[in-house]
């Protein structure tokens, strides 16, 4: 019993720690108006909520894009989706020799409110990423992952 409530306890923490979905109504009034400043032709935008930040997820010129904003509506970051022969260089060699015969599944670029370019190449439920030459700056493990990790070492017990 104690498990199953240490259990119960780790799981909301982590989807509480992680993004939540949340209806446009939720969303602050400047946020709402910032995108649609910066994005007029975004259509079926889906939001979540991270830590005090609002991310607009949705659909531009046939390519995945999200945009994280603070409560100002002040944008945060973008996200763009990416073929993957847009990934710098060295990101393709770091995965080859890094993770042995895995693929990268999807590619992002991401822009921060400074300008300052990263790249995001996901293996495997976890988020590699790297700089705008290809350098490897560190490896992230989706919300998923993170759950199934917790769930095969409770299988264990």
């Amino acid at each position: 019993m104690k498990k199953l409530m240490l259990f119960v306890a780790l799981m909301m923490g982590v989807s509480f720690g992680f993004s939540q979905k949340m209806k446009e109504a939720e969303v602050p009034a400047a946020v709402k108006s910032a995108l649609q400043k910066q994005f007029p032709t975004a259509k079926d935008v889906k939001w979540d909520k991270e830590k005090n930040q609002y991310e607009a997820s949705f659909d531009l010129n046939k390519a995945d894009q999200s945009v994280l904003f603070d409560a100002s509506g002040k944008i945060v970051e973008t996200e763009v989706e990416i073929e993957m022969s847009q990934l710098p260089k060295g990101v393709t060699e770091y995965v080859k020799a890094n993770y042995k015969g895995m693929n990268v599944k999807e590619a992002a670029k991401i822009t921060d409110a400074s300008g300052k370019v990263t790249y995001e190449a996901e293996v495997k439920g976890m988020d590699l990423l790297f700089d705008s030459n290809g350098k490897f700056l560190k490896e992230v493990k989706e919300a998923k992952e993170i759950k199934k990790e917790k769930d095969d070492e409770d299988d264990e017990d």
